[in-house]
């Protein structure tokens, strides 16, 4: 049986052949009902996707979900841009960057940008990403995973158990968590993390302290509250593992205002290495992750992705970063 094609979805359509392969390397210029019926024809056919010419890449959109362009997330995906921007230029490649809400449409917003590749940085609704997907373009994940893409991340697992250990180390007996939703990849697993730790040490894992904080966008108040349940339970927690800087610094703010002395009553530990955890007083043990690395990778991993697009992930090391908040000399 010989190939299918271009022609022969053309002819099957009844469109240009112009058109038709606009429609499969998903370019400007036509309906989305021209678009769909083209795709339609080729499944039917049975075109071999992979004989579309891919040329070099030109422009990449850097896409953040609306909930992470806040200011608390700025100190983590700033860096990543930078990262990103800074590989794009040696390249010569044009990065723009695209901010995505959860109810906005996230293909209008590529058609109009046009670019040849996508980077994701951070959480994306599934929806989301399967709409992307289907755009055809070379597209990775930073800080993110999800099956069928190609992403890259810190040692999530490695970073919340590095953390967890010190703690031990330090000779903390409670050890609490206070983590975001379960439903975010490097949140979950640097809960894994935490609780492989624990569970090497042969420490109990009490479930009483691990709290989830409510939904992104309720402000310090929900970190203070998930905090204030911890230090009311019967026998408080003498140590605390955050699942990002951000949070850290709120519950050390709270402890602080409560009285205790850090480290002495309680210590505390973040995650991710933002530049305001050297300052705070006392300053926060935090997990570093290179945040320009993420970026970098990014970049390098969709410039370097194979024709098959065969979806690989990268992971990056992290590095335990101690500081007063959490041992005391």
């Amino acid at each position: 049986m010989s190939q299918v094609t271009i022609r022969d979805i053309a002819e099957a359509t009844s469109l240009s052949i112009g058109t038709v392969s606009r429609a499969l390397k998903n370019q400007a210029g036509m309906t989305e009902l021209t678009r769909d019926k083209v795709r339609e024809a080729a499944r039917r056919l049975g075109y071999d996707l992979s004989q579309l010419k891919k040329g070099r890449i030109r422009r990449i959109a850097f896409l953040l979900h609306s909930q992470h362009n806040t200011l608390a997330c700025s100190q983590f995906f700033s860096p990543v841009l930078h990262g990103a921007e800074a590989a794009c230029r040696r390249e010569g490649i044009a990065l723009s960057f695209i901010a995505v809400g959860p109810a906005e449409p996230v293909m209008a917003q590529i058609r109009l940008h046009q670019p040849d590749a996508i980077l994701c940085a951070g959480f994306f609704e599934p929806e989301a990403l399967a709409a992307l997907q289907q755009a055809g373009k070379p597209l990775v994940l930073v800080d993110m995973h999800r099956r069928g893409f190609t992403s890259v991340n810190p040692d999530n697992v490695r970073g919340g158990y590095l953390a967890t250990q010190h703690l031990l180390r330090c000779g903390r007996k409670r050890i609490a968590m206070l983590h975001g939703s379960l439903a975010h990849y490097s949140i979950a697993q640097r809960n894994r993390g935490f609780r492989q730790a624990l569970f090497d040490a042969r420490v109990h894992a009490d479930p009483e302290l691990e709290v989830s904080i409510p939904a992104m966008g309720e402000g310090d108040d929900a970190v203070a509250e998930a905090v204030q349940s911890l230090l009311d339970l019967p026998k408080r927690p003498d140590a605390l593992f955050c699942y990002n800087d951000s949070t850290a610094l709120i519950a050390m703010r709270h402890c602080l205002s409560q009285g205790l002395k850090i480290p002495h009553d309680i210590a505390i530990v973040g995650f991710d290495g933002i530049s305001s955890a050297a300052a705070a007083i006392p300053p926060l043990t935090t997990i570093e992750v290179d945040k320009e690395a993420l970026g970098r990778a990014g970049i390098e991993r969709l410039l370097h992705k194979t024709e098959e697009n065969n979806p690989n992930e990268t992971t990056l090391p992290v590095n335990l970063i101690v500081r007063e908040s959490s041992y005391d000399d």
